[in-house]
């Protein structure tokens, strides 16, 4: 069996990475990490450290002209400034009815559709990727959610021929159960990026940060990151 692990080089996607490494083992594993035109490649720098790390064989691919027409905030042609607030208060803005404004549209069913073309070529029988329920909380990341996980899988299982199948994990886990299970295996958190910001050090303010930062004082551990 061979897994292909969308990898951005965050905490919940690394936390995929070593479940699918775990499991299968590093040789049996593939990162795959995708540009979609962001304001800063941190992460794609975390994702580098992180496959070398694993000793995983890592793949790349840019889908940012897909985004091109987008204003989210956190993408390079964005007016917007990314909130410093977490994702709570975000949603109590909209009353919790439309997805948060660093939602990029569509972006995990574009991430996983490309990845079942790669997958497929490449030999893999499944994906992860590192969708949880904090994120799909009140729409804010509507692509993040069980229901979308089911229709993706679903659609992927079909169409390809029955080959290939998803796997998220954490779907319907919380940020500090994501934090709990990368703990127990070791994960090299010290390594990863999530801050939406491309500064030298996190930010410490938007809603990747704050997510961040209670899901390990959740776990009663400093992030190793900061």
């Amino acid at each position: 069996m061979k897994a292909l692990v969308l990898s951005s080089g965050g905490v919940d996607s690394t936390t995929a990475l070593a479940v699918a490494v775990d499991k299968y083992g590093k040789d049996n594993v593939i990162a795959l990490s995708v540009s979609y035109g962001q304001k800063h490649d941190k992460e794609i720098q975390a994702a580098r450290a992180v496959a070398d790390y694993y000793g995983v064989e890592q793949l790349f691919l840019d889908l940012a002209k897909i985004f091109q027409y987008s204003n989210c905030s956190l993408l390079k042609q964005s007016t917007e400034e990314i909130p410093e607030e977490s994702y709570a208060e975000q949603l109590e803005k909209t009353g919790g009815d439309a997805p948060v404004s660093t939602y990029v549209p569509f972006r995990n069913g574009l991430f996983l559709s490309s990845a079942a073309s790669i997958a497929l070529s490449k030999g893999c029988q499944v994906i992860y990727y590192g969708a949880h329920a904090d994120d799909s909380a009140g729409c804010a990341y509507p692509d993040c959610s069980p229901v979308f996980n089911e229709a993706m899988n679903a659609a992927i299982w079909e169409g390809s021929g029955h080959q290939l199948h998803i796997e998220a994990p954490f779907v319907n886990c919380n940020k500090a159960e994501v934090v709990k299970t990368g703990l127990a295996l070791g994960v090299p958190y010290e390594l990863t990026w999530s801050c939406y910001e491309g500064g030298d050090r996190p930010c410490g303010k938007c809603g990747t940060c704050i997510d961040r930062a209670n899901a390990f004082a959740a776990n009663g551990v400093k992030d190793p990151a900061l």
